[in-house]
């Protein structure tokens, strides 16, 4: 008898420019072989070093804004002039395959997500104090000042909007932080509903005293 294939879970994380968001999840697929991260679709230019279909999916103006049409993005947004969107299909094809799928979005595209995904996991990463998250976006030493000071502005924006999430992870020690995140995915996946269709036959053979 085959075994029933319980539908992955969408984790959705957002978190302020600082946090170390991207490191983390970086962590996290490292860790687990069936979490698998959505890459966005989007307008803007590719940048040195970037691929094609691995860093986004980079499309033209044109393409993005027929896609919105067909309504093939879970989420989208113009943000500084270029489309981001993450793909509708993608999502629902790997989470039907039984693979966990995380979204890297901020508040807003996460409020979209939420609404048409009211089943998914929403998580926000906050840095441990706003010294920290200064510290962290000038250590960076790549921004100039009014860069650094705008980023700190749509942080306070993004930590606004933290306790709407589900979770809460605090990105103080980086170990801790990956272990509760970690921690997150594991409690989603012991839940009755994922066992009981991991664990069928187990439950039906301990329920009929089979062997007993």
């Amino acid at each position: 008898m085959s075994q029933a294939v319980e539908k992955g879970t969408l984790y959705v994380i957002s978190a302020p420019s600082g946090a170390g968001k991207t490191s983390l999840v970086t962590a996290m697929l490292q860790q687990d072989p069936m979490l698998g991260v959505s890459i966005s679709h989007t307008t803007r230019g590719m940048r040195p070093g970037e691929e094609d279909g691995e860093n986004y999916h980079f499309i033209d103006r044109p393409t993005f804004e027929a896609m919105i049409g067909r309504g093939e993005f879970l989420e989208h947004a113009d943000v500084f002039g270029n489309y981001y969107g993450t793909s509708q299909p993608w999502v629902d094809q790997t989470l039907a395959e039984g693979r966990d799928v995380i979204l890297e979005i901020d508040w807003q595209g996460a409020v979209q997500v939420r609404r048409l995904m009211p089943e998914c996991v929403s998580i926000f990463i906050v840095p441990p104090s706003a010294a920290t998250l200064r510290s962290r976006l000038t250590g960076r030493g790549t921004d100039a000042p009014e860069v650094v000071e705008r980023r700190l502005n749509e942080a306070r924006e993004e930590c606004s909007h933290a306790l709407e999430f589900d979770y809460l992870v605090v990105n103080d020690d980086f170990g801790v932080a990956l272990a509760d995140l970690m921690a997150i995915v594991t409690a989603q996946r012991l839940r009755v509903s994922a066992q009981e269709a991991r664990h069928a036959e187990l439950l039906a053979e301990l329920v009929a005293g089979n062997g007993l």
